[in-house]
């Protein structure tokens, strides 16, 4: 439920920062965004590639949609994923 508040909220601020660009806002708001922007792109980014690192060499696992989905949510997306994951065997 939480995670889906979550996906919501980034949605929200994705459309903020994209209405930005289309219709900037004033002077100092819309610098204050565009650092904003630069920031979400190299943060969700990042944490698509590190995830995509650390699961080896199948190709197989991490599909297009769901890098597209992380580095839309970010972590949100990655908490629901997971989820999703069958838990680790003990040693």
């Amino acid at each position: 439920m939480l995670i889906n508040v979550g996906r919501l909220l980034m949605l929200c601020i994705w459309g903020f920062l994209l209405l930005n660009l289309i219709h900037p806002f004033p002077k100092p708001m819309k610098y204050f965004l565009d650092v904003a922007m630069v920031f979400m792109f190299f943060m969700h980014g990042l944490q698509v590639m590190l995830l995509k690192a650390t699961q080896g060499k199948e190709p197989t696992k991490i599909g297009g949609w769901l890098q597209l989905r992380i580095f839309l949510f970010g972590v949100f997306e990655l908490l629901a994923w997971q989820k999703k994951q069958p838990p680790l065997p003990k040693r």
